[in-house]
C-alpha cells in the first residue's frame, strides 16, 4: 500500500528530521506537511488521499488532542491511522481516548517509526 503521510508539527527541525526519515521507507510515497492542527485539517480538505497521519501533541493554534477531536469526527477519517508522536507519556491516554491509533516517545528512532508504520499500513 503507497502511503501519503501527513506530517503535524509546529517544530521544522522535527518535520525535516521526520521527512528525511520517512524518505528511506519504500511504503511512503508522498509526504505532506503541517505546522499545527488547523493547518493539518486545511491540507485534509486540500488532500483527500493522505491515509497516515504523524501528529505531535503540543501545538500552537489546535493542539493534537483538539485535532484528534476535529478529525474523527468525520466518519470519512475513521480508518486512517495516527500515530501520535510525542515527549509527553502522560498525555498517551487522552490521545487515545481522542482516537490515536498509537504512540511514539520523541526523540524518534527509525525502527520503531518504521515499525509503527507496517503496523498500521
Amino acid at each position: 500500500m503507497a502511503l501519503k503521510v501527513l506530517i503535524v508539527d509546529d517544530d521544522f527541525i522535527n518535520r525535516k528530521l521526520l521527512l528525511t526519515l520517512l524518505k528511506k521507507n519504500p511504503l511512503v510515497t508522498d509526504m505532506i506537511e503541517a505546522e499545527n492542527g488547523a493547518d493539518a485539517l486545511e491540507q485534509i480538505k486540500r488532500n483527500g488521499d493522505i491515509n497516515f497521519v504523524l501528529l505531535d501533541i503540543m501545538m500552537p493554534i489546535v493542539d493534537g488532542v483538539e485535532f484528534l477531536k476535529i478529525f474523527r469526527a468525520d466518519q470519512a477519517n475513521a480508518n486512517t491511522p495516527v500515530v501520535v508522536l510525542s515527549t509527553d507519556d502522560t498525555r498517551k491516554v487522552e490521545v487515545f481516548d481522542n482516537g490515536a491509533n498509537d504512540f511514539l516517545r520523541k526523540p524518534l528512532k527509525e525502527e520503531d517509526l518504521f515499525t509503527k508504520i507496517s503496523q498500521w499500513s
